[in-house]
């Protein structure tokens, strides 16, 4: 294991090292290769289990790096969610890279502060490294990168992740989001919404990747809330997973929003009472009043 000999100061200075926790020597392996690449030191190599007390012992670090394949034990969730916590409290940025068939469990233990990744590619993987470095000196908000092409995302990195940064301080001076009330005229009124209705919507959207790219018409955020609707109608609960795929984009991409969505009061967050390694995802009050609202006032044309 290194010496600690970072001094204190500016904590995600691009100086001091990133350093990495992972639940298997491959998954180090994938890890240290991203790191390595992105331009960063590394400090330190650990195993999920153990990275939490050289975590506490860290003077500043430029992130953590936590990176996660094969079956998640409880042990694991738990240090997962240890780690994380400490992360945050110390101020270090934190990437979590994640398998597709771990992102229920992974989001139930990662905060809101780490950023998570899943199935990322190479330029992906950069791309969340440059961000979580970048994010301490820019507001924090959204900005979304429909299509993943590995090799165009390693050629247009430094300027994805320039645009990337005026989109986030350009988001920050707007007003948070304000969702219309219902009509006033109808105190209490909220209009009903048939389940049949809302899947003829998403139906034709989804129909159009026949005919043209899929990424020219990502919208994710509309997707999802479109999504919880429908599952809002049915008396259905979604898991993040499902959520992901509804919003026909990239999981990452989606988590990107769906972060968002939360952190803006949208979407809410619902532990299953039965399974503490999974989280629901369902529509603020709000958002579901003003969703119905918006179908009753476009009347039978179909949105797409």
């Amino acid at each position: 294991m290194d010496a600690i000999t970072e001094p204190f100061g500016d904590s995600c200075s691009k100086d001091h090292p990133v350093l990495i926790a992972a639940s298997s020597e491959g998954a180090s392996v994938r890890a240290r290769r991203t790191v390595e690449a992105a331009g960063f030191r590394i400090g330190a190599t650990l195993h999920l289990g153990v990275a939490g007390e050289r975590i506490e012992r860290q003077a500043a670090a430029s992130a953590i790096w936590i990176e996660l394949d094969g079956d998640q034990s409880a042990e694991m969730e738990s240090a997962l969610n240890s780690i994380c916590e400490l992360a945050a409290r110390r101020r270090f940025p934190t990437i979590v890279s994640s398998t597709a068939n771990l992102l229920d469990s992974v989001f139930a233990s990662v905060g809101a502060e780490a950023d998570l990744i899943v199935n990322a590619d190479d330029g992906e993987r950069a791309a969340a490294l440059a961000l979580a470095r970048a994010r301490p000196m820019i507001p924090d908000a959204i900005s979304d990168v429909a299509a993943d092409r590995t090799t165009e995302r390693l050629r247009q990195l430094s300027d994805e992740v320039g645009r990337i940064a005026a989109t986030l301080a350009r988001l920050s001076s707007n007003p948070p989001v304000n969702i219309a009330p219902p009509d006033a005229s109808r105190p209490g009124v909220v209009p009903d919404v048939s389940a049949e209705r809302v899947r003829a919507v998403i139906r034709a959207r989804r129909l159009r990747s026949r005919f043209f790219p899929e990424h020219l018409f990502a919208d994710p955020a509309w997707d999802m809330m479109l999504d919880l609707l429908q599952a809002e109608i049915a008396q259905l609960r979604v898991p993040v997973s499902s959520l992901c795929i509804a919003a026909a984009v990239p999981a990452t991409t989606a988590l990107r929003w769906l972060k968002t969505l939360v952190q803006e009061g949208l979407f809410v967050r619902r532990a299953d009472p039965h399974d503490g390694r999974r989280v629901f995802v369902e529509l603020a009050p709000n958002t579901s009043e003003a969703l119905r609202c918006y179908f009753s006032e476009i009347g039978d044309p179909a949105v797409i």
